[in-house]
């Protein structure tokens, strides 16, 4: 019989899953038994469920900041996965709940508020999403990634443990990346990433400037589900992929710059890799400016350029990729010097003391 019992949730991008993953590793070295709740259809099923995690989805609605007709209908679904994920805890009994954000989120952790079983919540980037919101006053602790991070956090409840790192993304071979893309020669690598669900300013970038940027490097491009084009295809030192998630590790250990969003998640696996990037933030006409916050913390600390969207379409993506390799050495510097650890063992360290402080 295990030790303790994990329930973890978060869903509707890989941001908000990633985290969790990062975790399960260590947990499981402490004999935690771990199970998950997100939304039935999410994209979070197939990734939880390929790590032989059990899972359970529940209904949810989405959380927008903006008018939408189902802005109306939304809060009955909520109420609906309050009453699921109250048959899910009242069934598991789980000692306590991790949970990482996202819409999916805020029926459970009022559901174990409700069931008085403690909640520790992660928050990625500078200001709490609107999911953590909602959800903080039922938490017993929110974790922060950045230190500015804690002004925005009350009742005391913020705990500064950064962002915890996959152990996987550390362990990637140089070979094997540049292997899974045919790459031969000695160019230097430029992968471009958007997240999971891709960018359309990179994706652009990349695919107007491809026959200029391929004089001197090769380029891995991750351009989200739906967004390969199949007339570059067989293009020499051009690999394209939707998502990747086993080869990632790989990848990202071969190349030698990244040019990505500025998601909190990603940004500081960067910084554990000491890979000089180029950081272009989601606007704020797409998002609440969290990413800009991050891109421009990062550039501040002198671990990444930052570039905005609507710099970028002055500038242009050619001119910025070469003022990236001219910083690299002060860049991989300023990284050496980081005192931003691994946030994996405080985080462990949060929710084994909530759990045993409950128990006495």
């Amino acid at each position: 019989m295990s030790k303790y019992k994990i329930i973890m949730t978060g869903g509707g991008t890989a941001g908000h899953v990633t985290p969790n993953l990062a975790l399960v590793p260590a947990l499981k070295e402490l004999d935690f038994e771990i199970k998950y709740i997100g939304s039935k259809d999410g994209m979070e099923k197939d990734i939880i469920k390929k790590e032989g995690i059990p899972y359970y989805g529940i209904s949810s609605g989405k959380l927008r900041r903006y008018f939408d007709i189902k802005n109306f209908t939304d809060p009955f679904k909520v109420a609906k996965g309050v009453a699921q994920a109250l048959r899910i805890l009242g069934k598991e009994k789980p000692d306590i709940i991790f949970s990482k954000g996202g819409f999916v989120t805020v029926p459970v952790v009022i559901a174990a508020s409700i069931k008085k079983i403690p909640v520790i919540a992660h928050e990625s980037d500078m200001t709490p999403g609107l999911a953590n919101k909602l959800a903080s006053p039922f938490c017993d602790k929110l974790c922060v990634t950045f230190r500015e991070s804690l002004k925005h956090v009350k009742n005391n409840k913020g705990i500064l443990t950064g962002s915890p790192i996959r152990r996987e993304i550390l362990k990637g071979s140089k070979i094997l990346g540049k292997e899974a893309c045919g790459f031969k020669d000695d160019k230097d690598i430029i992968l471009a990433m958007g997240g999971s669900l891709g960018a359309k300013v990179i994706n652009d970038g990349i695919r107007e400037n491809l026959q200029e940027l391929l004089k001197d490097n090769n380029i891995i491009h991750i351009c989200g589900k739906g967004n390969l084009d199949k007339n570059l295809e067989g293009i020499n030192g051009y690999k394209q992929f939707e998502y990747v998630r086993e080869e990632l590790p790989n990848l990202m250990q071969a190349a030698d710059y990244i040019i990505s969003r500025a998601g909190a998640n990603s940004i500081f696996e960067f910084l554990a890799l000491r890979k000089p990037t180029l950081l272009i933030p989601l606007s704020r006409n797409q998002s609440r400016g969290d990413q800009i916050l991050n891109a421009n913390s990062f550039k501040k600390e002198g671990f990444a350029l930052a570039v905005e969207e609507e710099e970028l379409a002055q500038t242009g993506l050619v001119k910025n990729v070469l003022m990236l390799k001219n910083s690299k050495q002060n860049l991989i510097d300023s990284m050496n010097k980081s005192n931003m650890n691994d946030g994996v063992k405080e985080i462990i360290r949060v929710i084994t003391s909530t759990i045993e402080s409950k128990r006495k």
